[in-house]
């Protein structure tokens, strides 16, 4: 990271600051089974909010991570689906789930633990 006396141009920085997010991460996972419209995957995702699901997905379209089709139908239907390199972060991006599910009760305990020393 030294390499980058600008965090700004640190690649890994650059890069984590948009795929670390928990919007982005849960929106991908889907994004993983089928495309979905915004309304189903509003659902899907449950508890994010209308702007915030709006600003992840242009976020990620302009990360390349995600494309975005409208149909031509009165009112018109957009649909998202995974690109070829949203895809490709699927590999990396499970590792990190199932490290997640396998390592989340003892870092319950953890935070536990450490809420009573506090």
């Amino acid at each position: 990271m030294k390499d980058y006396p600008d965090p700004a141009q640190c690649p890994v920085r650059n890069v984590l600051d948009q795929l670390a997010d928990k919007w982005s991460v849960l929106i991908i996972t889907a994004l993983a089974r089928r495309p979905f419209r915004f309304g189903e995957l509003k659902r899907e995702i449950g508890d994010i909010s209308q702007r915030m699901l709006t600003q992840t997905l242009r976020d990620l379209q302009a990360d390349g991570m995600i494309e975005r089709e409208v149909f031509p139908t009165t009112p018109p239907s957009v649909e998202y689906r995974l690109s070829p390199m949203g895809r490709s972060f699927l590999v990396p991006l499970a590792a990190l789930v199932d490290w997640a599910l396998a390592n989340h009760p003892a870092i319950r305990e953890a935070r536990e633990e450490f809420a009573k020393a506090a």
